[in-house]
């Protein structure tokens, strides 16, 4: 194994990228795994960084500094740092100033504060050199700091495909990585407070001098961001509207934005004004949408939206927001009507709509897995009855949300029509601390995974630890 070819040796690190303990049980075999494997480290240090381990991180960090600048620090570095083994930091491609400034406050004695600045720019610097080529870059909150005027900026920035920014960043930094970076894919930034107009021209240069956007992800408190602001950020982003396919927003735009977005693949609207009516998203049309996740949008938008896509949707999640039974069975037919590929759904399905749900399953060929939230009443025989009887082969995966739990003898029903198909991985959701599963579950769960009628099984309150189309959980990488 030690003589495997080296590039495919890191082929197979890649895939256990988010495998954090084997990767470290890997690291000691020999030294050609080694000099694999830490570059995969340090691609992302931030992303294997565990709590409690922050100025360890920073030590490594610092044990890279010439002894002139560690000379400059001793006043507030009281070890002594060897050099390391590795130059850890040119393996670097995610520059993460967010994680920087908080391993830093977190590491240093909070007596030297005045001092801190000093610490930052030398690590800064460290960082941004002519021969670093860095792919993302985070910046903090407030951040004011001139990265763009560093030396070797121009060639450490030049190839940054994703930024992240929040308000109150210095504009002129804005503008310094305007005339860098030109091939952002994409962008996510936060503005959540008032912003005045006269200092935003950072923020639309940089939109406008980009060649390749692909993906946004903005964040305005419109209530509170200056309107001519917004008007002109959308105006800005439209300018883009045939390149981006993923947009994801948090409350209705001031202009008709996103009619724009003639090739948009990936839509996410998690509405975080419960009365916004989203007028403009049931009159626009996105033909090649292919995955939708919405919270907080009505349903007669949704599905207005849903019938004017051409049956590219494979993946659509809907939180649950108040409706009656008549839009909620427009809903269900809008999806089996217009989505013949779809793969995966979450959705609310009241009790007079079971039938809907049926033929849903009939006409969705290819789903893989199903997230079913209920109401307080729910006829769950018949549910069951129908699933067994209606989902297509490809049907394996459920979660079920739930106030008020299926009795065993309806799950025994449902597992007992269900031993000559694929096994099942299932996940129930209780609603609240207060709804639990009969007692009886645990015992009957364990009989049917033994039969194979039941591969995996997971009982949480709100979901934690997964994410709305997981039904296996990941390994814990710290």
């Amino acid at each position: 194994m030690s003589k495997l070819n080296g590039d495919i040796l890191y082929l197979i690190f890649k895939e256990l990228e988010d495998d954090k303990m084997t990767l470290i049980s890997c690291l000691s075999v020999n030294k050609i795994w080694c000099e694999i494997i830490i570059p995969i480290f340090w691609n992302d240090p931030w992303k294997y960084l565990s709590r409690g381990r922050e100025k360890l991180l920073l030590e490594v960090i610092i044990s890279h500094l010439s002894d002139e600048s560690r000379d400059n620090l001793s006043k507030y570095l009281i070890k002594s740092f060897k050099k390391p083994l590795f130059n850890y930091i040119s393996f670097c491609k995610i520059l993460n100033l967010i994680e920087i400034e908080k391993i830093i406050y977190i590491s240093i004695d909070y007596n030297f504060l005045l001092d801190i600045s000093l610490l930052k720019e030398e690590i800064f610097n460290l960082f941004i050199n002519n021969k670093a080529k860095f792919t993302h870059l985070y910046m903090p909150y407030g951040f004011n700091y001139q990265i763009h005027l560093i030396p070797g900026a121009k060639e450490s920035f030049s190839e940054i495909e994703f930024l992240n920014f929040n308000a109150g960043i210095d504009e002129k930094i804005l503008i310094g990585l305007s005339e860098i970076c030109k091939s952002i894919k994409k962008l996510d930034f936060f503005i959540q407070f008032f912003v005045k107009t006269n200092n935003n021209d950072g923020i639309i240069r940089l939109i406008d001098s980009q060649k390749k956007l692909n993906q946004v992800y903005f964040e305005l408190d419109y209530d509170n961001v200056d309107e001519s602001f917004c008007k002109n950020l959308e105006n800005s982003l439209i300018k883009h509207g045939k390149t981006i396919e993923y947009i994801k927003i948090v409350d209705q735009p001031i202009t008709n934005i996103l009619s724009y977005f003639e090739n948009l693949k990936i839509l996410e609207v998690i509405g975080i004004n419960y009365n916004a009516l989203w007028d403009e998203l049931a009159t626009v049309s996105l033909p090649f949408l292919q995955l939708l996740n919405v919270k907080n949008v009505p349903i007669n938008v949704l599905t207005s939206l849903i019938e004017k896509t051409k049956g590219y949707l494979n993946e659509i999640k809907i939180g649950y927001i108040d409706h009656d039974e008549i839009d909620n069975k427009r809903l269900i037919r809008a999806i089996y009507q217009n989505c013949p590929n779809l793969k995966y759904l979450k959705l609310l399905i009241k009790d007079s709509n079971i039938w809907e749900l049926e033929k849903l399953l009939i006409n969705c060929k290819y789903l893989d897995g199903l997230f079913i939230m209920t109401e307080d009443h729910i006829d769950w025989v018949e549910l069951f009855k129908i699933l067994t009887r209606s989902s297509p082969t490809s049907l394996f995966k459920f979660k079920f949300y739930f106030s008020v739990a299926p009795r065993p003898e309806f799950l025994k029903l449902f597992f007992d029509n269900w031993k000559s198909r694929h096994s099942m991985l299932l996940y129930t959701i209780p609603e609240g601390e207060y709804v639990t599963v009969d007692i009886d579950y645990c015992d009957m769960i364990e009989k049917y995974k033994a039969e194979g009628v039941i591969k995996v099984y997971h009982n949480s309150i709100f979901g934690v630890y997964f994410e709305d189309f997981e039904w296996i959980r990941k390994k814990n990488s710290n």
